[in-house]
């Protein structure tokens, strides 16, 4: 098994991966995937070992169009699995259901979506929910634009605001933690679906700040900080310890891939998914994310293997989950 690292690529380009093991105009299967770019370090990754592994008989393609974007396609019925930085959403679910596309549900990783600072910022390195709602609520936009206007303590200079474009599910899921509602944000920030472009944005400007998946922080660790949150109770740094432990909240959160249950028929998607399970507890902790328990892995295979379709959050993004909190929600289903 190869060691992965997340690749800087230029949003520019088609944003697929797909590692070409023979012959690149081969009729073989093709395995098509779309959808969260926080989501994306850890598909590729299983994409690249299951390729290896299959020595070029099947390829995986996976595009990162945001959650949003993906949960169209899957809708569709154009792609077979999409990523997913959130649950499914009840506009999303009545959209498959009137084409007819039903899902199977399975969290793959939890992940502490980081508030990123410069490392020159010396004075923001703590920063609370109500700051952060005065910063992104829509009535801030165009009247909150300097940093001692959140914090009289803070410095008489512009805020650079970078943040997830507005198909990311990293978006929707910000909003409804921070400001209280899902897609309510203002509007004037450099926003994109390619975390990568938010890194960079964030590392070149003293008086920037940002948010993004936990994994594009700790890959740029040299580049940006990542702020502690103080929802009430003192600072929390996301890490291992405190998603594990609930206390980095409300920004840790469960990730997802949603599994079409006609292409689960399938064998090469079939094959696919399984082989996503058995080796997802490795690869999630290599890209720097946090892996579930293995109950949850085990769960997802039985639901691939009875065809268990649905999903346990109702269309809601049930904020503030723990871990065992999803493996009781995942029991259920």
């Amino acid at each position: 098994m190869k060691s992965h690292i997340l690749k800087i690529i230029p949003f520019v380009m088609v944003l697929t991966t797909a590692i070409m093991m023979s012959n690149p105009t081969s009729a073989g299967p093709v395995i098509t995937m779309d959808g969260s770019s926080t989501v994306y370090p850890i598909t590729e990754a299983v994409a690249e070992d299951f390729q290896i592994a299959k020595k070029g008989g099947v390829r995986v393609t996976v595009g990162i169009s945001g959650t949003g974007g993906g949960f169209k396609k899957f809708c569709r019925g154009e792609i077979d699995i999409v990523n997913a930085s959130r649950p499914i959403q009840h506009s999303e679910m009545e959209a498959c259901k009137a084409a007819g596309v039903q899902y199977i549900e399975m969290p793959i990783a939890f992940d502490a979506l980081t508030v990123a600072i410069n490392p020159q910022n010396t004075w923001s390195r703590t920063i609370s929910v109500a700051e952060l709602k005065k910063i992104w609520e829509p009535s801030a936009q165009g009247k909150i634009t300097k940093w001692n206007q959140v914090n009289p303590a803070w410095p008489d200079e512009k805020i650079k605001l970078f943040g997830a474009g507005a198909d990311s599910g990293t978006f929707d899921y910000f909003t409804e933690a921070i400001v209280g509602k899902a897609k309510s944000s203002r509007g004037d920030f450099t926003a994109s679906e390619d975390d990568n472009v938010l890194v960079q944005g964030i590392a070149t400007d003293k008086y920037s700040l940002g948010f993004f998946g936990f994994a594009y922080y700790t890959e740029n660790k040299k580049k940006v900080n990542a702020a502690a949150i103080d929802n009430g109770k003192g600072g929390v740094i996301p890490s291992a310890e405190t998603v594990e432990n609930g206390s980095y909240q409300p920004l840790s959160r469960p990730i997802f891939i949603y599994v079409n249950a006609k292409a689960a028929d399938k064998p090469e998607v079939n094959e696919f998914v399984n082989f996503y399970m058995k080796n997802a507890p490795t690869l999630v902790k290599e890209v720097k994310y946090f892996p579930l328990p293995a109950e949850i892995y085990q769960l997802n295979l039985d639901h691939l293997k009875q065809r268990k379709v649905g999903t346990v959050f109702g269309g809601e993004s049930k904020l503030n989950l723990r871990i065992d909190e999803v493996v009781k929600l995942e029991r259920r289903l």
